[in-house]
Formats: structure tokens, sequence, C-alpha cells
């Protein structure tokens, strides 16, 4: 499945168009209705409830980004949505109620974490509560992961939406727990076509990748992460197709 135009054409607001002293914490219904009034593409990141719900969440466990600790799926759907976002004034909302917010109006790029924990097979339930969420969804959708059996996941789950792979340099100091044969692995980014992938979104710093490059020449689309000025813009656009961006606007 293709990327769709609206994914290239505008730049893409990193968990949403965030800025917690502005009052919209990362991920939050605030920063989705801001970038939306701006006319910004989302990206967003999804975890799994205990419950088995779709959570628009960065993070494995709350301590970072609420007042509460443990991990986001030892808590129940209807609980997370009970947890205030520090910064802001609404809980963890679902999956399903962003996209009540976001409506079509903009591209929604949505990041499946990982549940395997080193990026293996066992990616449990959240792959299909995320094509339960979308089911009936008629704006434009575009899934992605680092892990490559979730995005292989998706392929069966929501086999008409375009499907890519987060991708980076995987260094041991920015991956501390991942296995050094797996980060090594990953690296070159060898799942690409085994798991019908139509872009990646790569780390910014590592777009000279000969890999990058030989995609690129393929005609694939090649998103980045994460541009926080002007000048880290310019730099990332000789490779990139798009950005993602935060802590400044383009």
């Amino acid at each position: 499945m293709t990327l769709p135009r609206s994914f290239l054409d505008r730049p893409i607001a990193h968990r949403a168009l965030h800025d917690r002293a502005d009052g919209r914490p990362e991920n939050s219904r605030e920063a989705i209705l801001a970038a939306v009034a701006a006319g910004y593409g989302i990206e967003i990141d999804v975890q799994c409830s205990r419950d088995g719900q779709a959570m628009v969440f960065h993070d494995y466990d709350l301590s970072r980004l609420t007042a509460e600790t443990g991990a986001i799926g030892s808590y129940d759907a209807d609980d997370l949505q009970g947890i205030s976002l520090a910064g802001g004034a609404t809980g963890i909302p679902t999956l399903q109620q962003v996209l009540s917010l976001v409506a079509g109006a903009v591209p929604l790029l949505i990041e499946i974490k990982d549940q395997d924990g080193a990026m293996g097979p066992d990616v449990g339930p959240l792959g299909a509560a995320v094509a339960q969420a979308l089911n009936g969804y008629a704006g434009s959708v575009a899934l992605m992961s680092f892990n490559p059996h979730a995005v292989e996941e998706m392929a069966t789950l929501c086999p008409d939406r375009p499907r890519g792979l987060t991708t980076c340099s995987y260094t041991a100091q920015d991956w501390p727990t991942l296995p050094a044969r797996v980060r090594d692995d990953l690296r070159d980014i060898p799942d690409f076509d085994r798991v019908g992938a139509s872009f990646i979104s790569h780390e910014a710093r590592d777009l000279d990748r000969p890999r990058v490059s030989d995609l690129k020449a393929g005609g694939i689309p090649i998103l980045c992460w994460t541009i926080k000025s002007p000048m880290q813009e310019q730099e990332a656009r000789r490779v990139a197709d798009n950005i993602t961006f935060e802590q400044y606007t383009p």
C-alpha cells in the first residue's frame, strides 16, 4: 500500500503539537487539537492497556508523563483515561478518542510500540486493538513500528493501510537493553520487503546511511525523526521527503 501524498506535503508534529508549558502534553487531546488547527500531520504512539485497548501514550511506564507509577499495561483503559497527563487538563486518550478528534482533517501516523521487549514476535494484542479502532475510519492513516513483526502483523489486520518501519542507527547507548545481535540485524533495515513496508521513518542524525540512500533511490518515501530546529530541518531535507518535528514550528 503506497504512502499517500498527504504524508509528504506538510510537516508532521511529533507526538502531536505538544508544549507542556502551554498546556499541551505530548500525545494529549490538547496537542492533537492544536495540530489539527494548524494543519500539520500528526504522529502518535500507541501502547496497550491491561484490558487490550489501544492507548495513545509513548512510554512503557507512567512516571515520566503522569503523577502515577507502574507499567501502562498494568492499568485498564478506563483507569488510564482518568490519569491526568502532566501539564495538561485531560487523561490518557484511547486511539478511538484521538481518531474522533482528528476526524480525517489531517494525516495520522501511528507508531505501534514494541511489546516483545526485544523486537521479537511476541507482539501481543496491541495490533488487533489498533485494527479494531481503525475499523470504519475514513481518514488518512499510516502505521509503523520499530518491530518488524508488528508491521508484518498489520499487513494481515489492516491490509488497506500503508505500513512502514521506524528505523535508526541502533547504538548501544540508545538501546542498552536490546541485544547486540538484534541491533546489528535491524540497523540495515533487512525486513523492509518482507513485511510489505512502503516507507521508513528514520533517525535524522543517521540519514547518510547507505541503506537509506538505496531505499530513496528506489523511490521509497523517507520520513525522519525528530527535527527540533530550522537548521536541522534544512539539513534533513537534503535526504528526507518529510520531517517529524517538535520544539519549533516549521
